[in-house]
């Protein structure tokens, strides 16, 4: 445990976290594949502003998104209790999603205990670059794609959130790096993976921040930018892109700029990819950062990956404001929120309890 954070504030922090990304990906789920003129259609002018209940499940239902954020979560568990590799143990948890996906019936004594759990064994619009790059895994076959999709960014709040808690690493460019290479095990692409260090970089300083604030979130934003530099500087000329586009969202968050926030957000992309995606939550996340709802209204209506683009805006500030301060009817009617509270102590505490 690192002696160095308070414990009770930073186990908030974390249940903050990861509880509010899965607030997020369950509030952009139902519009991920309609565009917003399909959502406001259907919702209303200001789109979906609320958790739409599935039926059959009595809760808003997470997708892929949250799914593979609990199983990196698992595989850094996992890793603490064996005293083991980190990123090998995340793969691994990663296979053991796979097969929830694809061939539950096939999986024997999985390591990672949410693997067998039947709320779990559910397909909800898996993104086709991980389902392919883990099968070519599980056939010993190396990863070559060249994607730079958001399944990568979506899925790593939990590797600063863990190490926020352990005293592992002797940096935060370790953190960022383990981030960055969670995602690079499916997604090949400098731009699929580096926005995971981008995004791992603000979660550790938001999360260990004890005034967070709107203008320090933009000092985090400038410092991770730099880390990106320091990293990876053989991606210089992407990471300068990847730059231009984040303070854009970011300028157009501060200002008093006459465009809607979808219409902010179509000029930042549509999410699909992991910059975007990254850009389009910082958008979010800074313009609405003392009001959780509305921040994730924002993410969540546009033409593109609305439940990723949430996700990560509800990881983001999650980490900011802590689980105490999410709106209790959210926490509520979110799918699995029991099960994500017991992943995040256990990233804290570094073993499951109960």
């Amino acid at each position: 445990m690192n002696k160095n954070v308070d414990i009770n504030s930073l186990r908030d922090r974390v249940r903050g976290s990861i509880v509010g990304g899965a607030i997020g990906d369950a509030w952009g789920y139902p519009v991920e594949f309609i565009s917003y003129e399909e959502i406001t259609t259907h919702y209303g002018s200001r789109g979906i502003t609320r958790l739409e209940l599935d039926p059959l499940v009595g809760k808003a239902v997470v997708s892929d998104d949250t799914q593979m954020t609990l199983f990196t979560a698992m595989g850094l568990i996992n890793a603490h209790e064996s005293q083991v590799d980190c990123l090998s143990c995340i793969a691994d948890a990663y296979i053991e999603w796979f097969y929830t996906q694809m061939w539950s019936r096939s999986l024997k004594s999985p390591r990672c205990f949410i693997a067998a759990l039947p709320e779990l064994q559910v397909s909800r619009a898996p993104g086709s670059t991980c389902m392919s790059a883990l099968y070519d895994i599980l056939q010993g076959r190396p990863v070559l794609n060249h994607s730079k999709g958001c399944g990568g960014v979506m899925r790593v709040a939990p590797v600063p959130l863990y190490f926020l808690a352990h005293t592992v690493f002797n940096s935060i460019d370790d953190v960022d790096v383990l981030a960055a290479d969670a995602a690079r095990i499916t997604h090949k692409h400098p731009m699929g993976y580096i926005p995971a260090a981008f995004v791992s970089h603000l979660i550790y300083c938001l999360a260990a921040d004890e005034q967070p604030s709107t203008s320090g979130f933009v000092t985090y934003v400038t410092d991770a930018m730099a880390a990106l530099y320091r990293l990876y500087p053989d991606n210089a000329d992407m990471i300068a892109d990847f730059s231009d586009m984040i303070k854009s969202a970011i300028d157009m968050a501060l200002s008093e700029t006459e465009l809607s926030d979808n219409e902010a957000i179509d000029s930042i992309g549509e999410g699909w990819v992991a910059d975007e995606a990254a850009a389009i939550a910082c958008y979010c996340v800074c313009k609405y950062f003392d009001d959780f709802e509305q921040a994730l209204i924002a993410a969540a209506n546009h033409d593109g990956d609305s439940d990723s683009t949430a996700a990560i805006a509800g990881n983001i500030l999650g980490a900011a404001m802590g689980y105490n301060a999410i709106p209790e009817y959210l926490k509520c009617d979110v799918e699995m929120h029991s099960l994500a509270i017991k992943i995040a102590d256990a990233l804290v505490d570094g073993c499951i309890s109960g």
